[in-house]
């Protein structure tokens, strides 16, 4: 405790003398700190001054179960004395692996219902702190092809039977009130922001049980061109919307429509159909529109699956040169390895693997599902990115944006949790742990920096490195142990840094190379 105190008040003189960084507003509420934001005021982290550590200087961000968020403070290399038995994490900048693309979270229709339920200076206090430059500077964002359970109805682009032509297709007033708007206000702030969408479901009249949900529903065949079709009108509208859509997935969580009794917005795929229908049809298509630059990712669903996308659908050679990554959600990751990935990537090294939907609260015994200021939350994040980033992940995107305290609105109450919850009646936003768990990689590992290898043999402290485009090395380190660890960070350019790693902390270490 008394080290903590320390190390607030070296953080405090450092931040007042060289930066103009607004810190945290603590609220402690149901489950631990929340950091408090308004119209008028949100931390944030600011370029330090220099931007770059100066040689022998490291730059070292603390987030704490104790409190601290993103507390700066400095290290310097060979300036400590360790112990002999002090444990040793070796940076190896010479061994390089996957390029990094991005992180961010999703637009979906309860993220904009939520936002715009602040004050417009709130609004932008929100966007700001995902996509500004004092902010998480978020560089992707995931946009839904119509609606998802996160939406307050169940609805797609042409809910009109049969409009085999697509003359009623349009994009729905959520578009226009909840996502386009948002959208338009991260590309501002940040004009490299890449975004990928999903469609949770097809027209129900394009399907074989006419439903938007429901067991079995797949797309018939007789309309695989007209489903593309369909996508390419999504596509034209956003760009037509100043929006550029990077890549599109295949469908989110097929899977789910051989769940009985699963009321989530959804169509099945099977590997053999949806190779079928990216080879010929999707892939086709794609190259012969405007959009022939838009990627393909398979897949977008649980881990355990890839041995069938990766191994069954790329036996297909032309579904295979279609696809360009693959798109994986997090929700079973606890009861599988994700030596998975390893699999994936080894067994086709030219195409991508990015994480992309996570959430806490989503457990049918999580309960509540909205756990204000929860630690452990927050820890499940940095764990999940440390392994994604381990295992040949190119980025890790949340899920909702911002929800209410109540984990909503969703048209079938499955309510989960979110790094961003509003409580409109004062207009504020409140932080959780999670949205920081995630910054102290979206903010300084930008796109373009490379994984590096860090040898690490300790249980209590798991690790990640980078090299950026800016040469600089990103080291995070998260601290899982309920007592203080005492570690040395070696780089063979520049020698060991002692660091004190409080108990349950996040640590982004940043120096030249």
């Amino acid at each position: 405790m008394e080290y903590t105190k320390t190390l607030l008040l070296l953080t405090f003189l450092f931040n007042k003398g060289n930066t103009q960084a607004n810190d945290c507003v603590p609220r402690e509420l149901d489950f631990g700190i929340v950091c408090v934001c308004n119209a008028t005021y949100c931390d944030d982290t600011p370029d330090n001054d220099p931007k770059i550590p100066e040689s022998g200087t490291v730059y070292w961000y603390v987030s704490s179960k104790s409190g601290l968020r993103l507390n700066l403070s400095q290290a310097h290399f060979n300036s400590c004395e360790a112990s002999y038995n002090t444990p040793v994490l070796t940076v190896d900048p010479s061994r390089r692996y996957q390029t990094i693309f991005g992180f961010g979270g999703a637009f979906t229709d309860s993220t904009g219902i939520n936002i715009k339920n602040l004050s417009r200076a709130a609004q932008d206090q929100i966007i700001r702190t995902y996509f500004g430059r004092n902010g998480s500077r978020y560089s992707l964002g995931r946009i839904p092809i119509g609606g998802t359970d996160f939406s307050t109805r169940p609805y797609t682009y042409d809910d009109s039977p049969s409009d085999v032509l697509l003359r009623y297709f349009s994009l729905a007033p959520e578009d226009y009130k909840y996502k386009i708007p948002y959208i338009r206000r991260a590309i501002e702030l940040n004009p490299d922001v890449r975004f990928f969408s999903s469609a949770w479901s097809a027209p129900s009249w394009m399907k074989t049980n006419h439903r938007i949900n429901g067991l079995l529903g797949f797309l018939e065949r007789k309309y695989y061109r007209t489903y593309v079709d369909y996508l390419i009108k999504f596509l034209q509208e956003y760009k037509n919307n100043g929006i550029d859509i990077w890549g599109i997935s295949t469908g989110n969580e097929p899977t789910n429509a051989f769940v009985p009794f699963d009321r989530l917005n959804v169509m099945a795929w099977t590997p053999r159909t949806v190779s079928e229908w990216v080879a010929d049809y999707a892939g086709p298509m794609l190259e012969n529109s405007e959009f022939n630059r838009t990627k393909i990712l398979l897949l977008d669903d649980q881990i355990f699956e890839l041995p069938w996308a990766a191994a069954k659908v790329f036996q297909n050679p032309k579904a295979k040169h279609y696809i360009s990554g693959t798109a994986v959600h997090w929700y079973l990751d606890q009861f599988f390895s994700l030596s998975i990935l390893d699999d994936t990537h080894n067994l086709s090294p030219d195409k991508f693997i990015l994480m992309t939907e996570a959430c806490t609260g989503a457990n049918i015994l999580d309960n509540p599902k909205v756990a204000l200021g929860s630690w452990e939350r927050g820890q499940e994040y940095v764990l999940s990115i440390i392994e994604y980033m381990n295992h040949w992940g190119i980025g890790w995107i949340d899920w909702n944006l911002v929800l209410n305290r109540q984990g909503g609105p969703n048209w079938i109450d499955n309510y989960v949790d979110a790094p961003i919850i509003v409580n409109p009646e004062t207009d504020e936003f409140f932080k959780q742990p999670m949205y920081y768990a995630l910054k102290h990689f979206s903010r300084f590992v930008e796109r373009g920096s490379v994984r590096i290898n860090i040898n690490n043999n300790l249980s209590n402290v798991k690790s990640t490195a980078f090299v950026t485009p800016s040469n600089e090395v990103v080291v995070v380190l998260y601290n899982k142990s309920n007592r203080e660890e005492d570690v040395v960070l070696e780089d063979p350019n520049n020698g060991p840094v002692c660091l004190k790693l409080l108990p349950y902390s996040i640590n982004t270490i940043i120096y030249a190379q």
